[in-house]
């Protein structure tokens, strides 16, 4: 069969995505083709897309990571989904087109209230927040959590689910335009980023012990946070935003000034103090798919709200969702409809 499909030859900038027509295989016996009716994006596809990520594939790859849409066929192994039937799902590389194969078990059924656009918004986001706070962070009943990039759609979740625990959650934006948002989801305290952070976050924890940081910014915010950590806390890298750009292609020179003035932790100074930097990627979830679904299956049973979309373009939109998506303006999640 043909599918559509938003192809780069050579990564290195948005520009070079061209939308092309070409052949899509019979699924494999342990396969199904999903004909894909959203798409999520995340700051990974624009990473690979730009050449700046290291599971960035070496030759021509159709990007995306996440989609939701309803199965076309499959192969004669699968017995747990049908025909027809709608599903969620992830992939290594591959969304950003309107069919797709993919191994069966990297698709969960979509719930049955939800649209596609919301199923495109789940996998990601929310493994990210609860392997963040429980598998690396250890979160406890009562904790102080710091999340930044609070209005972003990994943020969202880190907040409610975070929330079914009792912490007491500080979330940080770049702009008081999103402040709002933030005091509707529930945070307890919301802190605008700037020259200021320090002193904000020492106001905004009182006598309060600093329990766990979702850290996404680098630079200045990382070595405030780490320095406002109480004993036994852990910061837990969940992105690296410091090295995105909002123009098509990236800017070399700035990244590398960035990447030689990131911060550095002293391995004494961790155990002086008794505090944690960890970080994860995504991609090892993808080789332990086992413990995806279980972790999944946690996350649903928390009954938490529905994905919160934030922009929806037309799949002939992509680029400019990107673009849109990188400018750091979104809140929630940005879905790509097909």
């Amino acid at each position: 069969m043909k599918r559509n499909a938003y192809r780069i030859d050579k990564a290195g900038s948005i520009s070079r995505l061209k939308n092309v027509t070409e052949a899509l295989p019979e699924p494999a016996d342990d396969e199904v083709t999903v004909r894909v009716k959203a798409i999520g994006l995340n700051f990974a596809d624009l990473f690979a897309i730009k050449g700046l990520y290291s599971a960035t594939p070496k030759q021509s790859f159709v990007p995306g990571l996440e989609y939701a849409g309803i199965i076309h066929a499959k192969g004669k192994n699968v017995n747990e989904f049908d025909v027809g039937q709608s599903v969620a799902g992830v992939i290594r590389f591959g969304a950003y087109t309107d069919f797709l194969n993919i191994n069966k078990n990297y698709i969960i059924p979509l719930p049955e209230t939800w649209t596609f656009e919301e199923g495109a918004a789940f996998i990601v986001q929310s493994l990210t927040a609860y392997y963040a706070l429980f598998e690396l962070g250890n979160l406890k009943p009562g904790d102080t959590v710091l999340i930044h990039s609070a209005a972003g759609g990994v943020g969202l979740y880190a907040n409610r689910i975070a929330k079914k625990f009792d912490a007491f959650i500080i979330g940080t934006v770049g702009s008081n335009r999103k402040v709002e948002l933030l005091k509707r989801e529930g945070y307890d305290q919301v802190i605008i980023r700037d020259k200021e952070f320090g002193k904000k976050l020492s106001a905004a924890l009182t006598n309060r012990k600093l329990n766990i940081v979702l850290e996404c910014i680098g630079g200045k915010i990382f070595k405030e946070s780490f320095r406002s950590l109480s004993p036994s806390g852990r910061i837990i890298v969940y992105g690296a935003a410091q090295f995105s750009n909002r123009g098509k292609r990236p800017n070399y020179l700035k990244i590398l000034l960035k990447y030689l003035s990131r911060p550095k932790v002293d391995p004494l100074s961790l155990s002086d103090k008794n505090r944690g930097v960890l970080g994860f990627n995504l991609i090892y979830l993808w080789e332990n798919h086992e413990l995806m679904k279980e972790l999944l299956q946690k996350i649903l049973s928390l009954n938490l709200p529905k994905p919160l979309l934030g922009q929806v373009y037309n799949y002939s939109e992509l680029k400019n969702a990107l673009a849109k998506f990188q400018s750091g303006e979104t809140t929630g999640k940005v879905v790509v409809k097909v």
